[in-house]
């Protein structure tokens, strides 16, 4: 039977309660989790099946108290959460949440605001103007690029390619708006043979297929070789092109040669995004910019916010050096929407209509840390990497095949009978990781680095410790000894 417009009141009365000891409760679940981090194991402890029956509970027609909802998705949840916000996870490229961060994000749920315009939320939008300019002075960037905060990496190559793509085939006079991609001009893109699966995700959803895209040797630390990028760029006379570069490796944490290779690829005309998904950092810190000298060159860059700088899911930043092919790419007016003729209305430059109001988090940890907080933090996580890659390197039974020249570092741990074959080593290294996240004492995560299977170290969280490293040190060796 259907439900009639009078009972929805009632119904609802029946499961809501008052927000100050829903949210006490919350917060003191949080703060628990929080305080054992240290103590507790990095890894999941509860399998996929024992997740399924606990939170796969059938949906009931009444509504159940909200006290008892939180209280029972927090126990359900328990050993189904990664670690990954202490200091003794290095899987993938991951950071934790500072305090302030995490802070910002509360508040930024409880004011549930949709950073859409200014007019949806005036303290959002200017937040956004303050840390636009915030991040380009860190990062070095130039003063006029426009940017986008965004939900990740991901969206920030779709942002920054989707303004590449535009000005490129405007260049060659094709009106993009209005016949879209049939039938203009083929965009080639230049890349990396070691680049991300996010650009590859992001132009195909751009429209751009796997057959426009030369792939650019790489040196042994997985940077672009001049002399690859000019053979490529003498095949793309007279087309559109787009040259990607990287600012850290996935593996090696290598930055390309941005000096030599952006003046290379302007001479030819092509547009030069970086994805500096985390590398992009080391601007800064005086010790390690000249990592990505020249990278200011460029036309447009990606990078995120929820890897190295620490704020919490989900936040990545666009730049572009060239707001009008920007603006065009993403802009979008609808009669019911209120613009600002003064104040800067997010949704002009990024993909997103509805979107949550994630610059708070973002503001409040560049005011916590400052230009030196930054930079120190960089440094820190960095040294660490280097440590743990050599420590852990010259364990018997372990080998380092690439050392920290930024926060990350890449080890295997080969098959010692004779006669093994690079999938024996593979085996053995899957295994080996295996092993270590099951003592729950470091969290590693798996790669492929030129042909080789390998354990990625990747430092990010501002928690990590020197006792952290000790104590992981340890619990390697405890494995391969």
């Amino acid at each position: 039977m259907a439900t009639t417009n009078e009972s929805i009141p009632e119904v609802l009365s029946a499961t809501t309660e008052p927000y100050e000891d829903l949210l006490r409760q919350a917060c003191e679940t949080a703060l628990a989790f929080l305080a054992k981090l240290d103590s507790a194991s990095v890894a999941t402890t509860a399998d996929l099946s024992t997740l399924r029956a606990r939170l796969g509970r059938p949906l009931s027609d009444e509504g159940v108290a909200a006290d008892q909802v939180i209280a029972e998705l927090a126990a359900d949840a328990e050993g189904g959460i990664i670690g990954s916000a202490g200091g003794r996870f290095f899987g993938w490229v991951i950071g934790g949440s500072f305090p302030a961060a995490l802070a910002a994000d509360w508040l930024t749920s409880a004011w549930d605001q949709n950073g859409a315009v200014y007019a949806t939320s005036p303290a959002e939008a200017v937040v956004e103007e303050v840390v636009g300019a915030w991040l380009k002075e860190i990062l070095g960037l130039p003063g006029h690029a426009s940017y986008a905060l965004v939900s990740g990496c991901q969206m920030a190559h779709v942002t920054c390619l989707a303004a590449a793509r535009y000005a490129v085939l405007t260049r060659h006079g094709w009106d993009l708006d209005e016949k879209g991609l049939s039938g203009g001009p083929e965009i080639r893109i230049l890349a990396s043979d070691q680049k991300h699966g996010s650009v590859a995700r992001a132009l195909r959803l751009l429209g751009i297929g796997r057959s426009q895209i030369v792939d650019l040797e790489t040196d042994a630390m997985s940077r672009v070789i001049p002399e690859a990028l000019e053979d490529a760029l003498q095949g793309t006379t007279g087309a559109p092109a787009i040259v990607v570069l990287q600012a850290g490796d996935i593996n090696t944490g290598a930055c390309d040669p941005f000096e030599v290779l952006i003046p290379l690829a302007k001479q030819h005309g092509a547009w030069v995004h970086v994805d500096g998904a985390f590398g992009l950092w080391a601007a800064a810190s005086r010790k390690l910019r000249h990592l990505v000298r020249g990278v200011e060159g460029a036309d447009s860059w990606a990078t995120d916010g929820h890897k190295w700088l620490n704020v919490p899911h989900d936040c990545g930043y666009a730049f572009v050096a060239h707001p009008e092919s920007h603006r065009a790419a993403m802009s979008q007016q609808s009669s019911y929407v209120s613009y600002s003729g003064d104040a800067r209305d997010e949704m002009e430059w990024n993909p997103e209509w509805s979107r949550r109001a994630r610059g708070f988090a973002t503001y409040a940890t560049l005011r916590h840390l400052g230009r030196a907080g930054v930079s120190a933090l960089v440094e820190r996580c960095c040294a660490h990497a280097k440590t743990l890659g050599e420590r852990i390197g010259a364990l018997p039974g372990a080998e380092l095949l690439c050392g920290a020249t930024l926060n990350q570092a890449v080890v295997r741990f080969p098959d010692p009978k004779p006669g093994a074959t690079e999938a024996d080593h593979a085996k053995r290294t899957d295994a080996v990781i295996a092993a270590i996240n099951a003592t729950g004492e470091a969290y590693f995560t798996a790669s492929m680095w030129k042909g080789r299977r390998v354990m990625r170290i990747s430092v990010s969280s501002w928690q990590t410790s020197e006792q952290d490293v000790e104590r992981v040190v340890r619990a390697v060796e405890g494995v391969t000894g």
